[in-house]
């Protein structure tokens, strides 16, 4: 059997922004993971974007400053998706929440 490795972080990336990561690895695996980007607004931390496997596919969170969220299947791997969310956040986190503060 092998290691079961679950993997958590976070990284500030401005004074008002972080991203949180968590994942599990099972025998070289990615079995489950969360990455998201979220902004201190209104005295408490607001998701804006989320990666996820929370309904057992690999999916995207878009958040709207109302409340509204736009799901969309990511239609990869779990291995692909985690990659995909970790460089999409790294490289875009500007974007994201100043269209997020801008709504």
């Amino acid at each position: 059997m092998g290691a079961l490795r679950d993997i958590e972080y976070e990284r500030q990336l401005d004074f008002d922004t972080r991203m949180r990561a968590r994942y599990r690895v099972a025998r070289g695996r990615v079995s489950r993971f969360s990455v998201q980007l979220e902004v201190f607004l209104e005295k408490k931390w607001r998701p804006v974007v989320r990666y996820d496997t929370s309904h057992r596919f690999a999916h995207k969170d878009l958040y709207r400053r109302g409340g509204r969220v736009v799901k969309s299947d990511l239609k990869m791997s779990f291995e692909e998706a985690l990659t995909h969310s970790l460089d999409d956040l790294r490289d875009n986190w500007e974007t994201y929440r100043e269209k997020f503060l801008g709504e």
